[in-house]
């Protein structure tokens, strides 16, 4: 019973999906006078961020970009005549997580040098190093250059065997940034 519940704890860990999102916007703005879109121009980026992706990568995020975008209604046209503009960049940091477990607590009925009866703690720790990415997802309004929404998916790096389970990655991740847009 024990070992089935063991089993049914790892299932349910690795179910559920380690993706946080945020979502931020400006409040006065009105999100349904944005009926079209297009890509920010690397002349008109905004800032002195870089894109951090190698070109398969970059090529399936515009991809998942583009079908959430028209999933929700809007259309793809020149930069000239769009409502908004949209960009996107990565970044990645190392993180180090610590676990120290605590075991062997309390009393012990057997000879321990000149003790008879003895009491213990066992810790035992473990580090590891990891990549997390994020993942930022901007939104500007075309006429005034300023920004109105941006969407942010935070994940561990993992090292995916197959260009498909990395377009899935991908694919999920967009999908539950802009799941948050627009802002209800």
């Amino acid at each position: 019973m024990k070992r089935l519940m063991l089993v049914a704890m790892a299932l349910l860990i690795t179910g559920c999906s380690s993706i946080s999102t945020d979502a931020d916007f400006d409040t006065q703005t009105d999100f349904n006078r944005y009926q079209t879109w297009a890509w920010v121009e690397s002349s008109e980026a905004v800032g002195e961020q870089q894109y951090h992706v190698d070109g398969l990568t970059d090529r399936r995020i515009r991809n998942a970009i583009n079908r959430e975008l028209t999933a929700r209604g809007l259309t793809q046209v020149d930069a000239a005549q769009a409502d908004m503009l949209v960009n996107y960049l990565t970044q990645t940091e190392k993180k180090v997580n610590v676990d120290t477990f605590y075991s062997s607590f309390g009393y012990h009925p057997y000879y321990y040098g000149r003790y008879p009866f003895h009491t213990g703690i066992h810790a035992d720790t473990r580090v590891r190093e990891y990549q997390e990415g994020t993942l930022v997802v901007d939104l500007i309004d075309r006429q005034s250059k300023s920004l109105f929404w941006r969407g942010s998916g935070t994940d561990t790096v993992k090292e995916y065997k197959n260009p498909q389970q990395r377009t899935d990655q991908v694919n999920e991740v967009v999908n539950l940034i802009l799941q948050q847009y627009p802002p209800q």
